[in-house]
């Protein structure tokens, strides 16, 4: 049977792939950011999953303020990189895996999760860019890639108890696909920032390393955080965290199995005007 190996977590500031993008990685602003991932891209090396499960907000590309879906899983074949407004990032195609996002898809929604099912749309930062961090400037992704986005963008949003629950769920559903399969989950957005406002620019340290600490040690309780906190405490796109507890719901300590070895946690502000977070969580 397919099983979850491990769980991922990082910003996916967009400023982030157009930074590699354009071969600026190595200047004095970028190079502490990109250095927290070196340990990553070695780690992904050593422990490829068959498929990733990406979860993942789209930014008004594949989904307007005409349709917004709470919770929409990628079936396709494959997804190209959005044009975002100032043209298609130079990375691979995303490669999907058809028939366990199926699966995935049918398990979850008989679990009474109603999810988006969408055959074709193109991805964007939120998505690619968590793939430039961990795998650098490749030819082709290292595996196929399931995209799951979350609105995070409009409210009313998902609260952290749903996505909480929601991981479950997964966990549930890929373990009962009937191929043995090595799958991560990553959950990513964040941390702490605002893009607008008397508050733009804002990050908060101690809230971020704070969420890090709980979401490591008590996700059932940090599932509990009400949005207002988040908005309060780490500005107004700081809800994209509740993303981070869909992957974390999905771990085996959660199911009574044991605690997840931390494998690497990273923190480093500021990248562009946001807060990066990264932390690899692995089932033991």
């Amino acid at each position: 049977m397919a099983k979850i190996t491990a769980s991922v977590y990082t910003s996916h500031v967009p400023a982030i792939g157009a930074a590699l993008d354009l071969g600026k990685s190595g200047e004095p602003y970028w190079q502490p950011v990109f250095k927290g991932y070196d340990f990553s891209k070695q780690w992904l090396a050593e422990n490829k999953p068959d498929v990733i499960f990406l979860v993942y907000n789209d930014h008004a590309t594949a989904f307007s303020l005409e349709m917004i879906p709470t919770f929409a899983i990628g079936t396709a074949a494959e997804f190209t990189p959005a044009d975002e407004g100032w043209g298609p990032r130079p990375v691979p195609k995303v490669i999907g895996h058809p028939e366990l996002a199926a699966h995935i898809a049918q398990s979850v929604i008989q679990q009474d999760f109603d999810l988006t099912i969408v055959n074709k749309m193109d991805v964007d930062h939120g998505l690619t860019v968590p793939l430039s961090l961990m795998c650098g400037q490749p030819q082709a992704w290292p595996c196929p890639v399931i995209p799951f986005a979350v609105n995070v963008v409009q409210y009313p949003v998902p609260s952290g108890r749903r996505c909480f629950e929601l991981g479950k769920a997964i966990r549930k559903a890929v373990e009962s696909f009937d191929k043995p399969l090595k799958v991560q989950i990553w959950g990513t957005g964040g941390m702490s920032h605002q893009l607008q406002g008397p508050r733009a620019g804002l990050i908060n340290k101690e809230f971020d390393n704070a969420f890090l600490d709980q979401l490591i040690a008590d996700p059932e309780g940090l599932a509990s955080k009400p949005h207002i906190d988040y908005v309060r405490e780490a500005g107004s796109e700081g809800i994209e965290l509740v993303m981070w507890l869909i992957a974390r719901g999905a771990m085996s300590d959660v199911a009574c199995g044991p605690a997840p070895k931390v494998a690497h946690r990273f923190y480093h502000v500021p990248a562009s005007n946001t807060a990066v977070g990264h932390l690899i969580l692995e089932n033991k």
